[in-house]
């Protein structure tokens, strides 16, 4: 099988390392190209050993990973429990290159470094990055901004380490190092193909305006009259539950591609309400914006976040083997069982229409993924990477 994956509920490290190797090595039944592993934060104080434990069972090319607030499995997701999750992959005829990032300050601001020597200046065509950071020293959309400009086009997935709560509590892992600093990622290339799903849980409400003043992360006016009057009047359409939505908190959609006649799932970058001002109409959003852009008012509850995701994994053909392909989940430590009433929510929603694919993932505190063309770090979002052979 060129896939496998296991997940491992038991509180000792060094037996969930066991438990999880030994059933992918005997799944896969080869060393691995790439394994990737996500252990709750129960297992941060002993995630050297299972790091070690992993590639000596294993011997993968390269092993990545890192702690998360919950772990996702096939199908599951493990909250407020130890869960250990590995993912493993043989990928023929596919180059896998390793590196971990740290960044450091400098009087122009401030500069990534570790980027390996065998690493190109130009990515070949058909290149995707997995990128696991840890949230707290490492400025993950600095870095996709800048990638955005010197490799156009390349999808990032990924997120950020969670289950600590400071600088230091956090891990992330390549090979057999682990980390409490920077990020570890792997740049992709060659027959393996790697598809991504961002949902990020919104609805539309109201009809898309160009913004025609604004300043930084103020929008002061929507279509030429106050933000706050057009959001009046779109409240004032609305039934009494979304009102209710709206008053919980109210979130702005920025369109990505502006060359676009119409808009619709997939073309806004989602971003949180964060202020308003009465007096001059404002609105304050956590996104620069500028006049000439267009945006939307969105709404996010359990029932859009199930829908956008459904709707989003619809478009995707299952695979005719399950084990042919594999997923990484990226979600939000928002969502499980704090956003939808019933557990394994995501993880399930991929098992019920992809069939069960080996899976690994982890809650993050920043999901990663491309909307748009472009890569962006995400609130409240499930991003998915998708993974075959080619």
């Amino acid at each position: 099988m060129p896939f496998a994956a296991a997940l491992s509920e038991l509180s000792d490290t060094r037996a969930a390392a066991d438990a999880v190797g030994s059933e992918v090595a005997e799944r896969l039944g080869t060393a691995p190209d790439l394994a990737v592993c996500f252990a709750s934060h129960d297992h941060a104080a002993a995630l050297e050993e299972l790091a070690a434990t992993l590639n000596d069972r294993l011997r993968p090319g390269v092993l990545i990973g890192c702690t998360g607030e919950a772990i996702a499995g096939v199908g599951l997701e493990v909250e407020r429990s130890p869960a250990v999750s590995l993912w493993a992959a043989s990928l023929p005829g596919t180059e896998i290159v390793p590196m971990r990032l740290e960044f450091q300050r400098s009087p122009d601001g401030g500069t990534f470094v570790g980027w390996p020597d065998n690493l190109p200046a130009v990515w070949p065509v058909g290149s995707a990055m997995l990128l696991f950071a840890e949230p707290f020293t490492f400025p993950a959309d600095a870095l996709l901004e800048r990638l955005d400009a010197d490799q156009p086009g390349v999808p990032i997935v990924g997120g950020m380490a969670s289950g600590g709560h400071g600088p230091g509590e956090n891990r992330v892992i390549l090979g057999k190092q682990v980390h409490d600093s920077g990020a570890v990622a792997v740049v992709i290339h060659g027959q393996a193909k790697i598809a991504t799903i961002v949902s990020q849980g919104c609805r539309p409400i109201g009809r898309p305006l160009v913004i025609t003043r604004a300043e930084r992360n103020v929008i002061y006016e929507l279509g030429g009259r106050p933000a706050m009057l057009q959001l009046q009047e779109v409240f004032d359409t609305l039934p009494p539950n979304d009102q209710q939505l709206v008053q919980r908190g109210l979130h702005v959609g920025r369109v990505i591609n502006e060359y676009q006649e119409r808009f619709s799932r997939g073309d806004f970058l989602i971003r949180n309400c964060i202020g308003a001002d009465r007096a001059t109409g404002a609105l304050a959003i956590g996104d620069f914006v500028r006049a000439g852009q267009t945006v939307q008012f969105h709404l996010r509850d359990a029932q859009s976040a199930d829908e956008d995701l459904r709707a989003l994994l619809a478009t995707v053909k299952p695979p005719g083997d399950p084990a042919s392909a594999g997923a990484l989940l990226f979600t939000c430590n928002g969502r499980g069982t704090r956003l939808f009433d019933a557990p394994h929510h995501d993880a399930a929603a991929v098992c019920q229409r992809l069939g069960e694919i080996p899976l690994a993932g982890f809650f993050a505190q920043g999901e990663i993924g491309p909307v748009g063309g472009k890569n962006f770090l995400h609130g409240f979002t499930a991003s998915i990477a998708l993974v075959s052979g080619g």
